[in-house]
């Protein structure tokens, strides 16, 4: 054990035994790429409630989503397990299916509401059909409110959503009205678990689904965002998809506002631990582009992409009193962290064996313990990719086994502009090895419904640019993106 380690040890096990058993509330963002906040670069958008949050608390500025895309990623943030290892591996199945967790599958709730806790998801779940095991009240949430599939998700006003089993129908947006804008639904509902004034430990998992576009408006109408008003952008000489951008991202910086002072109006703040994220990197969507805000940073990539841009997510923690506040730390961690740290939290002594690690000496000491590997991987149109991460290098693969590693020095090229992999054979043979072990291939996929003839596999007509957001910086091997991504800011705290 190193010396980092032992500290790292001491840390949490000194935490824990303090008897903390903190509140856990889980904010994730839909689409919300590295540069989209004010507290990490952003100068078009005010997000003055996540800014403040970012200063009572922890930034994180190289913290990874499961995946770069939604469903992936989020199976990741369940289950602490990462793309070679997970049953959800994109957002669709072989066939074109929804793939759905099997009864078999340990999510955090489930962990944690053994320990004890409460537990609620509200929002986008993407995890679980109607029908299946995979809904969130059969994933360990007592409560559950929101869209089940991906789909339905895109709505700002939606007809329908569920409530636990039961299917309701938002009254204000019946027929012609559309009045019940889906995110003041789930903060209110958030709201109200908060309020729920009880004597055991809650976890409450909010997924909001702005600033995602409603993608099927936006191919229909050039406009994917259709908010009530434009707010404080209405008079920017900005394309109306820029300024429905804007509105989204004010509207997700009040909800998330919202939240954080009911925790401190019912004095739950030294006692409840939020962490807020986001579940991939910007899309390229409904009229909308990451370079118009400079979304991205001075990250390579989007929403689709192994690089950077798609896979790095602006993240926060705030827990006063035992988070420090007011840092900025560059010591990475992914998705699958969450499980296991929520599990050392809780002390729960049923955490399953995951691809993670607890961070909570990370959260509460700043130590980052060892040197490890991150591994992540998607197929597109049945080509695999990969992507791997030890220490200062980071690693690209496109194709079959054998074919040619990426190599790129993020402590002095973060947008990953110059290859480096042929002058450091020891590292690429290093990592092509690690990701020779990180690739399981998937069992129990569902026969799941056949794809329209003529259409990539795994994606929908109606969805093929949503889903996989496409632009030529998807590719790993892509000699024409081989420049920095344009867009008015560069954050140079990466």
């Amino acid at each position: 054990m190193t010396r980092r380690d032992f500290l790292a040890s001491v840390v949490a096990a000194s935490l824990v035994a303090k008897g903390a058993r903190p509140n856990i509330v889980l904010i994730l963002a839909d689409d919300l790429g590295y540069g989209d906040l004010g507290c990490f670069g952003q100068k078009m958008i005010a997000t003055p409630h996540i800014d403040r949050f970012a200063a009572e608390g922890t930034r994180f500025t190289q913290t990874y989503a499961g995946a770069s895309v939604c469903a992936p990623s989020r199976c990741c943030l369940m289950t602490g397990l990462h793309t070679g290892h997970a049953h959800i591996r994109g957002n669709f199945g072989p066939n074109g299916e929804r793939v759905s967790l099997r009864p078999k599958d340990v999510t955090v709730a489930r962990v944690l509401k053994a320990a004890g806790y409460r537990t609620a998801c509200i929002g986008k779940w993407g995890l679980g059909e109607a029908g299946t095991a995979g809904v969130p009240n059969s994933q360990g949430f007592d409560e559950w409110f929101g869209f089940l599939n991906q789909d339905h998700a895109l709505e700002y006003f939606p007809t329908h959503l569920w409530d636990n089993s039961r299917e309701i129908f938002p009254a204000g947006n019946q027929g012609a009205k559309r009045n019940d804008y889906v995110q003041d639904l789930f903060t209110r509902r958030a709201v109200d678990f908060i309020g729920k004034m009880d004597s055991s430990p809650f976890f409450l998992y909010l997924a909001f689904t702005l600033p995602h576009a409603n993608s099927e408006l936006g191919r229909d109408t050039g406009n994917g965002f259709p908010v009530p008003n434009f707010g404080p952008y209405g008079d920017r000489p900005w394309p109306a998809p820029e300024k429905g951008f804007a509105a989204t991202m004010s509207h997700l910086d009040d909800s998330v506002g919202r939240v954080v002072e009911t925790l401190r109006a019912r004095n739950l703040e030294r006692n409840t631990l939020v962490i807020f994220t986001s579940d991939n990197g910007p899309a390229v969507d409904a009229g909308h582009t990451p370079d118009f805000f400079g979304s991205r940073g001075q990250l390579r990539g989007a929403k689709g992409s192994l690089f950077e841009g798609g896979i790095r997510v602006p993240a926060i923690a705030r827990w006063p009193g035992t988070v420090p506040a007011g840092v900025v730390s560059r010591a990475p961690w992914a998705f699958w962290d969450f499980l296991p740290t929520a599990a050392e939290l809780a002390g729960s002594s049923g955490c399953p064996a995951t691809d993670g690690r607890s961070i909570v000496p990370l959260l509460s000491a700043g130590i980052d313990p060892s040197e490890r590997f991150f591994y992540w991987e998607q197929t597109n149109n049945g080509v695999l990719q990969q992507a791997a991460r030890i220490g200062k290098w980071k690693a690209l693969r496109q194709g079959k086994p054998g074919s040619r590693v990426s190599l790129f020095d993020l402590s002095a090229d973060p947008g990953e502009l110059v290859d480096r992999a042929q002058g450091h054979p020891e590292v690429v043979g290093q990592v092509e090895v690690l990701l020779q072990k990180a690739h399981v291939e998937p069992t129990d996929q569902p026969a799941g419904k056949k794809q329209p003839a003529g259409l990539p596999r795994g994606r929908p007509a109606h969805l093929a640019l949503q889903e996989t957001n496409a632009p030529a910086d998807c590719l790993l091997v892509d000699v024409d993106d081989a420049k920095a991504p344009p867009g008015p800011q560069k954050d140079s705290r990466i």
